[in-house]
């Protein structure tokens, strides 16, 4: 499951996917809008993206993690648009026999999204705006 939505995301549906009796690890990572960004007060993010481009880059990720780690199970939802204050823009869900390979996957898979993804990010602040790195 590897997912580019409008829709707010939540990570109930992710944590089911990986979930597996036979795993002693649930790695859940949250990437959510703070309110300052090199003091600056942040109001809110907008995200966009080009789709096509990001579908594909998003299948390419999940082969490489699923080819270093192939005990693992896998889920990543990236939200698009307006997200508000507190709210969720990015999700990895990672399912593992062991706590190691949960972390390490995880990790793979946000720097391989933060740098490779073609999505940017546009910080809203009381006093104007400016287009950021996905960082």
């Amino acid at each position: 499951m590897f997912v580019l939505t409008h829709d707010r995301i939540d990570s109930t549906d992710l944590r089911a996917a990986v979930s597996d009796h036979g795993f002693g690890a649930l790695v859940v990572f949250e990437g959510v809008t703070r309110n300052h960004f090199e003091g600056r007060p942040v109001e809110r993010l907008e995200y966009e993206a080009y789709a096509d481009m990001a579908q594909a880059e998003m299948q390419r990720i999940r082969d490489e993690t699923l080819q270093n780690w192939p005990s693992i199970k896998l889920a990543v939802a990236h939200r698009l648009g307006v997200v508000g204050l507190g709210e969720t823009s990015l999700i990895i869900a990672v399912g593992a026999p062991h706590r190691v390979e949960g972390y390490e996957a995880s990790r793979f898979v946000l720097e391989a999204i933060k740098s490779r993804l073609p999505v940017w990010k546009k910080e809203h602040y009381s006093d104007g705006e400016s287009w950021k790195a996905n960082t």
